[in-house]
Formats: C-alpha cells, structure tokens, sequence
C-alpha cells in the first residue's frame, strides 16, 4: 500500500502542484495511494506513523528536506519505506542518493527501485538524515530563509553566503570524536554529515555515503576575510577537503559544545549548547 504526505507550503507552494502531479501520475498507472497533507511543523512524523500503523509499505515524502526527515522520523522502527518526491527548495539529502530532481522521475524510482538499507543519525536522541553543524552555514541558512520569500532553488543560499561573507565570524568550540580528546578549537565549520551536500547545492562532505557506517566529520579552521571568496568558490566546487584549513575524519560519534550555539540539522536551526550525533546504520529503507 502507498501512501504520500505532502507538505504544501514547501517549495512557496510547490509541494501542493507536484502532489497533484504525481497523484495524476499514479492514477494514470492504475496504482491507489492515500493522501495526506501537513498542517504545521512536526505534522509529517505523525502521519508517517498513522501510515506505518495502517499497513503502508512506502510513504512517499513530498516537499523539502524537513518533510523528508519528519516521515522518515515517523517511520523509523515500523519497515516501512520512504520515497523521496523533491517539491522543496534544497532538496539536498537525494543528492547523495542519487534521486532525481524530476518529481517524475523520483517516483519512477520509488516504482522500480528497491528500498535499501540506508544510514541515519541521531543528534541528542532525534533523527537526522543529511547533516548536522554549526558555524558558516548556520548563518547562511539564516539569510537564506529571509530569501525563500522572494526567489526559490540556489538564488537564495546563494544571497546567504553573500551576506555570511561579511557578517560571520569564527566559533570557539569544544570537539570529541568517537573515543579520542576532548580539543578547543575556532572553527568557520563544523559538520557531521551522512550526506554530502548542505545548503542548496554546497558539498561540505563531498564523499559522504548514506550507506557506509560512518559520518564524514569535516572541521575548518578560521579563515582569513581575503581568502574567504576563494574558499567559498571551492566549496561550491566540492574542493573544500583541499583547503589548508580543513581537517576531515570518519567516525560514529561525536560531541561538539559552543555557549549560545545554533545547529543546523537537515536545513532547520535549533538552538543547543552541547551537541551527541551518533551514526545509525542501515536503520532506515529509502528507494534509490
């Protein structure tokens, strides 16, 4: 059985247009799915469970990476699967995937492709799928989200690093990687990612795999302002593993803390002192 949870607001109201697409797409295949529409934040995991409880086989997540990560949050236990419908702004974590962009074609692949075995993780006892950090691309989705009013895709990252460039300045954070030291470090980015891109297209973790066991733990150290648009042009390239500032490990866990600090989990910013991310592998079925 199948099932969709659409969020209509994601996307400036794309998520509405592709739910009727891909609806007409089904019908058209003679194949019956419920659908489900959100009503606010957090409304996703609880119809992903409803779906799950009723004998669902896949829920299909229509909308942005935060409509991804609630029913993936609601399904997580239950061996239902999840298929991935881009309809939002970034839509970053199929990327590393290899879901397409075309909602279309993200259902062809739900139709014919498998659910797999895939990674997640889990930062203070709560699911996340792509990535999770603080530092740069906090304050770049910051100024993205003011953006998403008036422009959609990149156009609005893009404005937010722009603004970033002139306004961020490094954080003194406390690290611990899986069972090493605790380190001081100042730091312009910190991520632990399953997936490799952040941001509407920004490949901070450029290797990361959703299936390998491991997060891609990427660190970069304090840059100076003159560099800054050189080494924000190689990230938009995937080069950041290159810069002289970068250090880059793979592990299962790690603990990171910054008074005041802001996170950025899967494209939304929550607000914790102290941060526990922890892999979880193969916990979750996802088409691809």
């Amino acid at each position: 059985m199948l099932y969709a949870i659409l969020n209509p607001t994601a996307g400036n109201g794309q998520g509405k247009k592709t739910a009727l697409l891909i609806e007409d797409a089904l019908k058209k295949k003679n194949i019956s799915a419920v659908f489900l529409e959100t009503k606010g934040p957090g409304h996703a995991t609880a119809l992903a469970q409803k779906a799950a409880a009723e004998g669902a086989d896949t829920v299909l997540a229509i909308g942005g990476d935060g409509t991804a990560l609630e029913v993936a949050r609601g399904l997580m236990g239950t061996g239902c699967a999840l298929g991935i419908i881009p309809a939002g702004t970034g839509n970053d974590f199929r990327k590393t995937l290899g879901i397409p962009k075309d909602p279309l074609q993200a259902l062809e692949t739900v139709l014919q492709k498998p659910a797999l075995p895939t990674d997640t993780g889990l930062l203070n006892g709560s699911t996340f799928l792509n990535e999770i950090g603080t530092g740069f691309d906090v304050a770049v989705l910051d100024y993205a989200e003011k953006a998403k009013k008036h422009c959609r895709g990149i156009l609005p990252y893009l404005w937010g690093v722009l603004c970033a460039l002139f306004r961020f300045r490094p954080i003194p954070v406390n690290v611990r990687i899986d069972d090493g030291p605790q380190e001081q470090k100042e730091l312009f980015v910190i991520a632990a990612a399953n997936g490799g891109i952040i941001g509407g297209g920004m490949a901070v973790a450029p290797d990361a795999k959703a299936d390998d066991g491991l997060m891609d733990i990427v660190m970069v150290d304090s840059i100076r302002r003159y560099k800054l648009p050189l080494r924000l042009l190689g990230l938009l390239q995937g080069k950041i593993l290159t810069f002289p500032e970068t250090h880059f490990v793979r592990a299962k866990k790690i603990e990171f803390s910054s008074p005041g600090m802001r996170l950025n989990v899967d494209g939304e910013i929550i607000a914790a002192d102290k941060a526990c991310a922890l892999l979880q592998p193969g916990q979750l079925n996802i088409h691809r």
